[in-house]
């Protein structure tokens, strides 16, 4: 009798398992399933290029880097101002205290005309010469107005140049920063977009789980009526859709929490609709081009990262010669121009206006200046040298991303043909396991099991092509391939 009873069960299971490839088989052609169409793309929605550059023109981050950048221009400016000839002016009104001038003696004078003094008096009988105090006068009131021109002839060969350069590749860091906040910005905007995706795609096989469930307590219920199923599998079946309806809430809140995560990343309102116009279909994705070793020597060359730190080092390398020309003496080209009143050139003094000029060279240096200055080029040097060792580091660092995001890539489209085998064997493995459950030659656990594993083999699915998409967006940002998506300007 257990043998007929076997060999029944052998044949109901291969009946099952033929119709069952029948049926596959109709479904397979009958596109879209239910999860593939709540998956599908609309008109006007969102793509997660449009979500990527939404999120760099915003990203707060960025907009630092770009007020960061506009002070780096501006000191660019104050550096290259440096060549223009230094012009300074100055007015002044000086008022002296009063004074009586001392006498420097007496002179003798004389009011005949010009030649020897042939006789003490003339001839009325008047003396020709007379004895004169000597004393100058002093002038209270003093104004001047003053125009110097300076030309720092030295400093054009062993610092402003260097200062200037120094200010420029500084911009140069500046704007790398800004690309690479902003490359940041639309990479974590594009994977946030397809984590709304993911939410979404979890929340449709939650509902087609719990309607799974539902289906299960039904046909439970059914046998249960005719004797074929116990009450203990009627409670286990009202479980299970009660937990089901909770993973269908659970998965709402992450879908809220995903779209709210994406509104943030955009900046937008909350009002503001949230839709996809991209359908995760298992069409295939562009292979990556080249091999492990030329896409990391690809992106330790493209990183605005890298270039930044070059940038900064190169800066840091001509502060260090701009510090070191404090050392030298220094020379420089002026000339004035004074207008006075009264002016020092004229003596005596006399209260009136009159114009001077003068042009000169002057060499100055102090020997207190050179240890300064050697420390100062000392520790601008040792800055360069920490940023080249930074360097290192930040190219080790992307070695490493390359390398994750390339095998994440490769994991990923291995994912998407090895799911979709797990799917159908688990579409399949429902089926038969249903009919079987409905004949009675199944319990309800192996049907709860089978159904589990579909469950599985969706969000594997789902997981799959997200993780594909993902997987390239980070690969893309680790090559540096993303950086022609943005601009330097702020």
């Amino acid at each position: 009798m257990q043998k007929v009873g076997f060999a029944f069960g052998l044949a109901l299971v291969l009946a099952s398992v033929s119709s069952g490839s029948s049926v596959l088989a109709q479904e397979q052609q009958q596109q879209p399933r239910e999860e593939e169409e709540a998956l599908r793309g609309e008109p006007n929605g969102l793509s997660a290029d449009a979500v990527g550059k939404r999120a760099a023109d915003t990203s707060y981050s960025a907009k630092a880097s770009a007020e960061a950048l506009r002070g780096a221009a501006a000191r660019v400016d104050a550096a290259w101002s440096a060549f223009l000839p230094r012009l300074s002016t100055v007015a002044s009104y000086t008022r002296l205290s009063p004074l009586t001038p001392p006498t420097l003696g007496t002179l003798i004078v004389s009011n005949e005309p010009a030649g020897p003094i042939t006789s003490f008096t003339n001839a009325s009988g008047q003396p020709t010469i007379i004895a004169q105090p000597l004393s100058f006068p002093v002038v209270l009131d003093n104004w001047l107005l003053q125009a110097t021109l300076t030309v720092p002839i030295s400093d054009y060969f062993f610092r402003i140049n260097q200062n200037y350069t120094a200010a420029t590749n500084a911009r140069e860091a500046a704007k790398y920063d800004l690309g690479s906040a902003r490359t940041k910005s639309a990479s974590d905007g594009k994977i946030t977009f397809y984590n709304y995706l993911r939410a979404k795609g979890a929340l449709v096989v939650a509902k087609l789980a719990l309607e799974d469930q539902k289906t299960h307590l039904t046909d439970t219920k059914n046998l249960s009526e005719v004797g074929n199923a116990t009450r203990v599998d009627v409670l286990r079946g009202e479980t299970a859709v009660a937990a089901a309806e909770l993973a269908v809430v659970q998965s709402q809140n992450f879908l809220d929490l995903a779209i709210k995560q994406l509104r943030v990343a955009m900046h937008v309102e909350d009002s503001f609709p949230i839709a996809s116009s991209e359908t995760l279909d298992a069409t295939a994705l562009p292979a990556v081009q080249g091999n492990l070793q030329s896409l990391i020597a690809e992106a330790q060359t493209q990183r605005f990262e890298v270039r930044s730190i070059d940038a900064n080092a190169a800066s840091a390398r001509q502060q260090a010669r701009a510090a070191r020309a404090g050392a030298y003496p220094v020379v420089s080209a002026f000339g004035d121009a004074i207008l006075a009143n009264p002016n020092q050139r004229i003596f005596p003094q006399t209260q009136e206006w009159f114009p001077t000029w003068d042009l000169g060279v002057r060499i100055t240096w102090s020997p207190n200046d050179v240890p300064t200055a050697l420390a100062s080029s000392a520790d601008a040097n040792t800055r360069a040298a920490g940023l080249d060792a930074q360097k290192q580091v930040v190219r080790d660092g992307i070695a490493i991303e390359v390398t994750q995001a390339y095998q994440a890539v490769q994991e990923a489209d291995f994912s998407l043909t090895s799911t979709a085998k797990q799917l159908s064997s688990a579409r399949e493995a429902v089926r038969v396991a249903r009919e079987l459950f409905k004949a009675g030659r199944v319990n309800s656990t192996t049907l709860t099991d089978a159904e589990t594993e579909l469950t599985r083999a969706r969000l594997a699915v789902l997981n799959a092509r997200i993780d594909a998409r993902t997987a390239r967006v980070r690969l893309d940002h680790a090559l540096g391939r993303d950086n022609r998506l943005v601009t330097l300007n702020p």
